[in-house]
């Protein structure tokens, strides 16, 4: 009995701490009766504290006790209050707009503005205030909120009603889309070392969801000269003190005010262009020290920013020590527009209890992120005591109703119900869309049916034909979203009359993956991949442009890959037999005259001579790549590392091995590769580097299946990739000797057209290239290209040298999804 006691007392414990605390709750109004949204609420003299929600309400906990309490906001003047707490209480508080004089300065028609002095001396302090502390810990509590405001009733084809009503929108399809909280205790080391540990994580409708709330992705940074806000911008913005600021923006003093004896400067920041990657709005900085106090600084769609129209970021500080300010509350809201879509949201970070110069150790932060699988396990009584900022009205009913939706979207009934519907079959998709998709979401199978469409090709080798695959998935861990997968696939020619028939599957082994295949197939002479088979059978029946070259292949092969640390590590091993063919049919649908079809043969196109007699090979192959990084994340799902600051290092060996169940290949080769994407160059944008180079060690016995391939295009449309060609054919640059390939491009990020109003409207931004090749047979290949992105559709122009005479040139549409 005193066991279980003594287990009740443990278990009770988190509240038991939590009740010896007092509630102070209240709101923060202005003079006109409205809330005050995300008021700062914070003892005076620590960095203990709170915000207030975007209705005003707050609420503290505080131990009894005589306390001074500090409340504060962006363009109020602070409030003082003193109390005696011994129980719980509520209290509301009223703001006094601040009041900004200018009577003591003197500003002469043409002189300059004496905002530009406060600025100047900012940016004299910058780095020194960047540079500011050391090192410290803290704790977060995150909230994010994105809210859909209208929508339209259908959209690509989907019911936006009955999709509402699954995700707990209203009968105008309007509702919260995404509530989240999470804490977190931060430890940051400089320079930049930041370590994020995730105490707990709560998401409206799922209990299974870990936040998505980052203390790394809201951790803003005026002193830095340059602010990256991902997914926002393709730019990076500059800071209103950044070393060049004054290049970017106009300023105006609005007046200055007294806080505990120290005077704040209030600066109104404007754009010199509005083209430019800039803020406008407030900022307050402090007389004397020349820190930031507090900022209020909007970016909107005139800077070209993308998926939403306007957003605001609100940064208030806090001395936490004698020379020390640190952020208290960092807020992002926003708002737009998208396709019909009308959203605005918020995130708000309440940072609180530093520490500094705790005697943080370097050799700590290699683990930047951990969230074990706990934090999204407390419950309700949980969160009403440790949540520091309360929910709105509207916030509390999000959870309560989407509680009960969670609950019955995972019942078998439920999911049935769903299966039923989305489990009809559609003639029209299954003949020309995406095909037939059979879903048991309750056991988390899915059978996939591909569409005729899909399916149907043509080809000189084979005729007209079918390519028809089916494909079985099933989820098996949901935490670390692991999948197994089977896939059986037919092939049949009219005018070669052979059939076709391969099996594949994918097994997960907790970190690892094994991979297996068999049978037999119709394979690309080029195993990087050229032509799709829809695209060549367009080429080829309207344009008379066979550009895809087969051969047929039985095979057997399995391959496992596993990660150590930041080495990802691949072993693989495959016998086949291979069969050079011929081409077998000559139909076209537009016959243009003076083009007629090539041969099998790409290296002898007016010839029906076999590129290569039947042969076995048995081959293996290892793979390295090494991200040179020691930072890593810890998921329920695993440990992930992050990518690095160097490029990242592959390195591969194959060996054709010769004798063993018939084989004919003897090779050796050995290739590398470095790669680096997203480097960053500040204002002008960004670059992607890729270099490889490879030599055939041994090259005894091997044929062109072989040899080493590149990833060429000859058709107007292709898929981007870093190391693919524009111009290169698919099949006469291939080597069996030694190669080297160096690709380089760069995206200017709208630098020049974010210049010309009408352009800059578009959202484009202009990306450059310069590929090449050197193959014994080809010494010098090489392409330029230039052109216009958006979004995922690139327009480019180009050319290609072999030996520095011209080649090719033309257009390319190049696409992702």
């Amino acid at each position: 009995m005193r066991f279980i006691f003594y287990l009740i007392v443990f278990l009770n414990l988190p509240y038991s701490i939590f009740a010896q605390s007092l509630n102070l709750r209240g709101k923060v109004l202005d003079t006109f009766g409205n809330p005050v949204p995300f008021a700062s609420v914070f003892e005076q003299g620590t960095s203990n504290g709170t915000s207030a929600n975007s209705e005003g309400e707050y609420h503290l906990k505080l131990k009894s006790g005589k306390h001074f309490l500090v409340f504060k906001a962006i363009g109020f003047s602070q409030e003082l209050r003193e109390m005696d707490l011994n129980s719980d209480q509520s209290m509301h508080v009223v703001l006094q707009r601040t009041v900004y004089q200018l009577s003591d300065v003197v500003v002469r028609a043409g002189a300059e503005d004496p905002a530009y002095a406060v600025i100047r001396n900012a940016i004299k302090k910058r780095k020194q205030h960047l540079a500011e502390p050391e090192q410290y810990t803290a704790e977060v509590y995150i909230k994010g909120m994105q809210k859909l405001l209208s929508a339209p009733r259908k959209f690509l084809g989907k019911n936006i009603d009955d999709l509402g009503r699954q995700i707990g929108l209203d009968s105008n399809r309007a509702g919260i889309l995404y509530l989240s909280e999470s804490e977190s205790k931060i430890s940051f080391l400089q320079p930049g070392k930041l370590k994020e540990e995730m105490i707990s994580s709560r998401v409206s409708g799922s209990n299974r969801a870990f936040s998505l709330n980052r203390a790394s992705d809201i951790r803003t940074n005026f002193y830095e000269n340059l602010l990256d806000l991902e997914g926002i911008s393709n730019r990076p913005f500059v800071s209103p003190i950044a070393d060049n600021a004054l290049f970017y923006y106009h300023y105006k003093l609005v007046g200055t005010s007294l806080e505990n004896g120290e005077m704040i400067n209030k600066i109104e920041v404007i754009p010199r262009r509005s083209s430019d990657p800039v803020f406008r709005g407030q900022i307050y900085i402090l007389e004397d020290s020349w820190r930031i106090h507090s900022a209020d600084l909007t970016v909107t769609k005139e800077a070209n920013i993308n998926f939403v129209d306007t957003l605001t970021i609100k940064q208030e500080f806090l001395r936490v020590d004698a020379n020390i300010w640190m952020p208290a509350l960092t807020g992002y809201e926003f708002r737009g527009k998208v396709l019909g879509f009308g959203f605005d949201g918020y995130f708000i970070a309440l940072f609180k209890n530093y520490v500094l110069n705790p005697g943080l150790n370097k050799k700590n932060f290699d683990e930047v992120l951990k969230i074990t699988s706990g934090v999204n396990k407390k419950d309700t009584v949980y969160w009403e005591q440790a949540r520091p900022v309360p929910l709105t009205n509207e916030e509390q009913r999000d959870y309560i109703k989407k509680e009960i939706l969670a609950k019955k979207r995972e019942s078998e009934s439920y999911l049935d119900s769903l299966d039923k519907v989305s489990n009809k079959f559609k003639p029209l998709s299954f003949l020309i869309g995406s095909g037939y998709n059979l879903r048991n979401r309750y056991k988390k199978e899915n059978y996939n049916f591909s569409s005729l469409l899909n399916s149907v090709f043509y080809n000189t080798v084979e005729g007209f034909g079918i390519n028809y695959q089916v494909s079985y998935t099933k989820r098996i861990d949901s935490i670390s979203n692991k999948y197994l997968n089977y896939s059986g696939k037919l092939r049949y020619g009219l005018s070669s009359d052979k059939l076709y028939a391969s099996f594949s599957g994918l097994i997960p082994l907790n970190s690892a993956r094994l991979k297996f295949g068999l049978g037999s197939d119709v394979m690309d002479l080029n195993d990087r991949g050229s032509v799709t088979l829809l695209g060549n059978s367009i080429n080829s029946l309207f344009y008379e442009r066979n550009l895809l070259k087969l051969y047929e292949e039985k095979f057997v092969n399995l391959s496992f890959s596993k990660p150590f640390g930041s080495l990802q590590t691949s072993w693989n091993a495959s016998w086949s037999n291979r069969r050079s063919l011929q081409n077998n049919a000559d139909y076209m649908i537009r016959d243009l005259g003076r083009r007629q079809f090539t041969s099998n043969n790409p290296f002898l196109p007016l010839s029906d001579a076999l590129l290569f007699p039947e042969n076995q090979s048995l081959k293996v192959s290892m793979g390295l790549s090494y991200a040179f990084s020691n930072e890593y994340e810890s998921h329920p799902s695993g440990k992930y590392y992050r990518s690095s600051k160097y490029p990242r290092l592959n390195i591969n060996y194959t060996k054709g091995i010769n004798g063993i169940l018939g084989s004919d290949v003897n090779y050796d080769l050995l290739t590398f590769d470095l790669s680096k994407s997203d480097i960053r160059l500040g204002m002008f944008g960004k670059s992607s580097i890729w270099l490889g180079a490879g030599k055939f060690l041994n090259a005894e016995s091997l044929y062109y299946p072989d040899y080493k391939h590149f990833r060429g295009n000859k058709t107007l449309t292709y898929l981007p990739g870093i190391n693919s060609f524009l111009f290169l054919d698919y099949y006469v640059f291939s080597t069996s000797d030694r190669y080297y390939e160096s690709h380089i491009e760069h995206n200017f990020s709208g630098f020049f057209m974010n210049k010309i109003p009408l352009l800059k409207k578009l959202k484009l931004t202009e990306i450059g290239g310069f590929n090449y090749l050197n193959t014994p047979a080809f010494n010098q290949y090489s392409e330029f290209y230039f052109g216009l992105k958006y979004l995922t559709l690139r327009a480019l122009f180009g050319m290609s040298f072999i030996e520095g005479e011209r080649m090719d040139r033309g257009f390319r549409i190049a696409y992702s999804f």
